[in-house]
């Protein structure tokens, strides 16, 4: 490669542009504001809580370390104080002096290095302090002037005598001068706008707090005019706290304020994972669905926090869409977050923590499914639809998702029945697994193409959800056995025995050739319409029925695609007639008698027509459709 001796220039930037399109555009919600400060706030406790370690004397006589927040609303300004570290004129400087500087960041470094590592390291990191830090990118600061006309930053840092005082409208500049009566720690003072006034509001300011800050680890104090407080966060963390120090009833009363649903949890989930990545967890499964469960952008609502600081609901990589039904928390320490907080860069921990969500949330479910079976019949009935999706979106767990799963069956009525129940149930001779799709079980259950399984006492799993469609392909097997729909190929059922209450008289059954020639009308008159005509294995009490070929697509399947628009080749289908019904004995009678072809061509419509109405199709000519009825009637009754 050719070397480059080109000109090298440095990027130039409008500030006062880029402070506003900072302020305008890095956050969706204003109210982000005051989760940044407090966030900010709770880092300098931190670094002090540090420091203290080795320098007691840094706390002196003001060890309580708190955030407090003050609104004055006379003057329209809202004060954000904490007795933390601070800063010198020199850290004002580089940290608010200049956009996208952190004063986390650099303090990790120094910490790193003060411990022989180079800072790159997370491992080297004092104990895992630089993970828990949250403002490492230098911007959360600069949010202020989305509410804020000017801002002012007074600080004195816990190892120095002298305070500074930081000023600046956002418009590109800043001042700094002396401040002589600055109390260790950091106090920022933001100047109203009037369109944001409503954050000098007492209650709005709860709101937020309890919304973005509530279980940060150390007091926060709203203060009012005359100095009175009250602490307005949770102050600990019910999920990092020992699952021995909690009962039931705050579990319950932290699931309806998290979760914001009616009922109780019908599973709580409270893990503290250890190790090379640690994180925190306390999740609900509800006892009823959420009213968005099936929403299309399946979002889930399990709350990120990062050191006890909300981060965001809305972490795509979280938790997996099949199980969005959840609610409750994760805590983490270990994520880097992106400049803005509210979506996460791509990072392998976050990868490593879903799975270790996912592991454990199925390890609980296996456990309730082995000793409460009919309470986890209730969980599947309100969730199982969406834990489905699994099947086919989540290959890694898709052995472990299988033996959750819960069916309905023609000779279950309405239990709930496991593949491992079918299996072990199933005769010695069968070797696939049968199911037939559909939108309604008791539909499914009078659906003609099962009287021949039920004859036989062949037990098919009726597959009712959407969903079924595409996570049988995707699976394809269970313990060997092959998944094989009822409404698609040949029956293949001679190897099985009818009862004996099912079985026809052999008077009931037509001499061989009568029927292959009623066949072969039928397969001539509807040559345009069916993909061929035989007889059937599969039909016991109805005339007709159609099926799907091998190889063709599901009917269900079909009408699922065609309902959301879906381009397809038209799906000829194939029509079975059984041999044994009245109704096909007495065609297969008339078919060589004199004048009859044009009542087998009329009865020949009549019975396609007939397996479309069955399958919950139109009828393609209505009109036509009435008048071969009327004219078979009629002929029938003159008779």
């Amino acid at each position: 490669m050719a070397k480059w001796n080109g000109e090298r220039h440095a990027f130039q930037a409008e500030v006062s542009k880029l402070l506003d399109l900072m302020a305008k555009s890095l956050y969706r919600d204003k109210e982000i504001f005051l989760r940044e400060l407090i966030s900010n706030a709770s880092d300098a406790c931190d670094k002090l809580r540090y420091a203290a370690i080795t320098k007691p004397e840094l706390l002196g006589d003001d060890a309580a370390l708190a955030v407090t927040i003050k609104p004055d609303s006379t003057g329209s300004v809202l004060v954000v104080a904490d007795n933390g570290i601070g800063m010198s004129r020199e850290e004002l400087i580089d940290n608010l002096g200049t956009i996208a500087r952190s004063g986390t960041e650099a303090f990790v470094k120094q910490m790193a290095e003060s411990q022989g590592g180079d800072g790159q390291d997370e491992q080297e990191q004092p104990d895992g302090l630089a993970s828990g830090l949250i403002g490492q990118f230098g911007v959360g600061f600069y949010s202020s002037f989305m509410v804020a006309k000017r801002v002012e930053v007074v600080t004195r840092r816990a190892d120095e005598a002298d305070g500074w005082r930081w000023r600046s409208d956002g418009t590109g500049s800043y001042s700094i001068a002396p401040e002589a009566d600055a109390a260790r720690g950091t106090r920022i003072e933001l100047h109203l706008r009037k369109d944001a006034r409503d954050f000098l509001e007492p209650l709005r300011i709860r709101t937020v707090v309890k919304a973005y800050s509530d279980h940060i680890g150390l007091p926060i104090w709203l203060e009012n005019d005359s100095g009175q407080k009250e602490m307005v966060n949770e102050g600990s963390a019910l999920w990092s706290r020992p699952k021995s120090d909690i009962d039931e009833a705050q579990y319950r009363e932290f699931y309806h304020h998290i979760a914001h649903m009616p009922g109780d949890p019908w599973h709580t989930i409270h893990l503290h994972a250890e190790g090379r990545i640690e994180y925190m967890a306390l999740l609900f499964v509800p006892d009823s669905p959420p009213f968005d469960l099936f929403d299309p952008i399946r979002r889930h609502r399990v709350r990120l926090y990062v050191r006890r600081v909300f981060i965001t609901d809305e972490c795509e990589g979280l938790v997996p869409p099949y199980l969005r039904f959840m609610r409750g928390v994760v805590d983490s320490s270990d994520l880097a977050l992106n400049v803005s907080r509210e979506t996460l860069q791509h990072d392998p921990i976050l990868a490593k923590i879903r799975n270790g969500l996912v592991k454990r949330v199925l390890s609980e479910l296996e456990k309730r499914a082995k000793k409460t079976p009919d309470d986890y019949a209730s969980f599947w009935e309100n969730f199982g639809a969406v834990l489905k999706e699994g099947l086919y979106e989540d290959a890694e767990h898709k052995d472990r998702l299988l033996p959750l799963v819960r069916f309905r069956s023609t000779g279950g009525g309405d239990r709930w029945l496991s593949l491992d129940e079918y299996v072990d149930a199933m005769p010695e001779q069968q070797e696939a697994i049968y199911y037939i799709s559909g939108e309604d079980p008791d539909a499914l259950r009078r659906s003609p193409q099962v009287e021949g399984f039920r004859a036989r006492g062949i037990d098919v799993l009726l597959m009712a959800d959407p969903v079924d469609q595409f996570w049988l392909p995707a699976v394809g097997t269970y313990k060997e056995k092959t998944f094989l729909s009822v409404t698609q190929g040949a029956a293949d059922l001679e190897k099985f025995a009818v009862s004996e209450e099912d079985k026809p008289d052999e008077a009931d059954v037509p001499p061989p050739g009568e029927m292959d020639k009623l066949i072969a009308l039928v397969k001539l008159t509807l040559a345009d319409t069916v993909k061929d005509v035989r007889t059937s294995e599969r039909l016991t009490d109805s005339p007709v029925c159609l099926v799907a070929d091998d190889g063709d697509l599901d009917m269900h399947l079909e009408r699922l695609l065609r309902q959301h628009k879906h381009e397809m080749p038209e799906q000829k289908r194939v029509l079975e007639i059984n041999p044994s019904h009245d109704l096909t004995r007495a065609l297969a009678r008339m078919v060589g008698q004199k004048g009859a072809s044009e009542a087998l061509e009329d009865a020949a419509h009549l019975l396609m027509d007939q397996a479309l109405i069955l399958e919950g199709e139109p009828v393609p000519d209505p009109s036509a459709f009435t008048k071969r009825l009327s004219g078979l009637v009629s002929r029938a009754l003159a008779e």
